[in-house]
């Protein structure tokens, strides 16, 4: 397909985008890339989900420091809450020179918005531990060395764990059916934990209906997804149906609706698993 140009950036897919454009109505973010995200959907009401210890007991004997993504981390809000929570750092804690929080953890956090990853990286308190960039986590081209080369730097060939936090509406819409396979087989491929919230079906209306009432043009895939309906079962079902993934736990849901799900691969142990089936 060929690549369409926006306004003054390359129309291009990860996660949360813009077109440039300076009067650009929040509504229209094609991508879920809105200027105020976190206004609307604080971190807290998330991370709050999550039980203290996490990567404690996931991780009980991992050498540190655990390796962390964060795929359409818009300008950074729950990226960082998300860090403190899963280190147990109070707000307040953690200065600008202060390395050692990142023997437990690197995260790396991309988003296609370079605006709102120029004010991730402003105001991030970590910048030791945690790295933002921008990238087209649908660019093949983009994404294999620039991910290689960041594993590579800490001798791992994938990451411990990726947090991927009400992004797969964004791909759905923007790549149809067969971007979301490819996304959630890109990502399970590639980590030991996969910590996901999707969006449920109501999302991709209101996101359709808010582009309309715009006078945009419509998501070219929206009227033709096949893959609809519940989409935390269904995108459950792609993990672990098609990707080698189990379901370790639901966390529950936020008050808006999102459930935040724990997959686990199953590529380590598949070996064990098809034996002992032949055994039955």
């Amino acid at each position: 397909a060929p690549r369409l140009r926006a306004r003054g950036a390359e129309e291009k897919m990860a996660a949360p985008t813009s077109e440039r454009s300076p009067a650009l109505e929040p509504g229209a973010a094609p991508y879920g890339n809105f200027p105020n995200y976190s206004r609307f959907h604080p971190p807290e009401g998330r991370v709050s989900l999550l039980p203290g210890g996490l990567l404690r007991s996931l991780f009980p004997a991992a050498s540190r420091p655990l390796l962390g993504l964060d795929v359409g981390c818009n300008s950074g809000e729950l990226s960082v809450a998300l860090y403190r929570h899963l280190l147990g750092l109070q707000e307040g804690e953690g200065s600008l020179d202060q390395p050692a929080a990142g023997k437990d953890l690197n995260l790396l956090c991309c988003d296609i918005d370079p605006v709102l990853i120029e004010r991730a990286q402003q105001c991030s308190p970590f910048p030791a531990s945690i790295s933002f960039a921008s990238l087209d986590i649908m660019d093949s081209s983009a994404r294999e060395p620039f991910l290689s080369s960041y594993l590579g730097r800490f001798g791992h060939s994938t990451f411990d764990i990726i947090f991927c936090m009400s992004v797969t509406m964004w791909i759905h819409l923007n790549h149809g059916d067969s971007g979301l396979m490819e996304f959630l087989s890109f990502l399970s491929s590639l980590c030991k934990y996969l910590l996901i919230e999707p969006q449920p079906w109501k999302c991709y209306r209101a996101a359709a209906r808010r582009l309309r009432k715009l006078g945009r043009n419509d998501f070219d895939h929206f009227r033709s997804l096949a893959i609809n309906g519940d989409m935390v079962e269904r995108i459950t079902q792609i993990l672990t149906k098609d990707c080698a993934m189990e379901l370790v736990c639901c966390f529950g849901s936020t008050s808006w609706d999102r459930s935040l799900l724990l997959f686990k691969s199953n590529s380590s142990n598949r070996k064990g698993r098809e034996s002992s089936e032949q055994e039955q």
